[in-house]
């Protein structure tokens, strides 16, 4: 501990930019999009540190603080203008589904069938009427490892 006291005293750029990388390390990592704007803060404040900025280790932590802080609000709100939370995430095969059209490759017998779409063949599911093979259906929603189906409006 004593080292690392002895290293900050003569040279902070150094234990910031070591925070920096080891929290850039774990986002790498673990991809939780939460520690990339504290790593971001750690290396502006060793920048600051590089340059003189003398505000002692109190100052350095605030700066620090307030950095992650204000980086993080941003981010969220640049992401959500960016990104709205009304479109499905395009990672999400499934969610993408919804309100696509399919065609129906096996005829649906007591409202169990399988419909092609978004280039798979899935297993689903429609109430009431009978789709036959060839037909088109919308996609509803998800239900487990199915499709829940719904005929094309004429």
């Amino acid at each position: 501990m004593g080292a690392i006291i002895d290293i900050y005293n003569s040279q902070p750029f150094w234990i910031w930019l070591a925070i920096g990388v080891v929290l850039l390390a774990i986002e790498a990592a673990l991809s939780s999009e939460w520690l990339l704007w504290p790593a971001v803060a750690a290396g502006v404040v060793a920048v600051l540190t590089a340059l003189g900025l003398d505000i002692g280790f109190a100052g350095e932590v605030g700066v620090f603080a307030i950095l992650t802080v204000v980086a993080t609000l941003f981010s969220r709100r640049l992401i959500q203008r960016v990104n709205p939370g009304d479109k499905p995430d395009v990672n999400d095969r499934e969610a993408r589904l919804i309100g696509q059209r399919a065609r129906v490759v096996e005829t649906f017998v007591d409202g169990r069938g399988r419909v092609f779409v978004s280039g798979a063949e899935w297993a689903a599911e429609m109430q009431g009427h009978a789709a036959e093979a060839g037909d088109s259906v919308i996609v509803e929603a998800l239900n487990g490892p199915s499709l829940r189906v719904r005929p094309v409006a004429p």
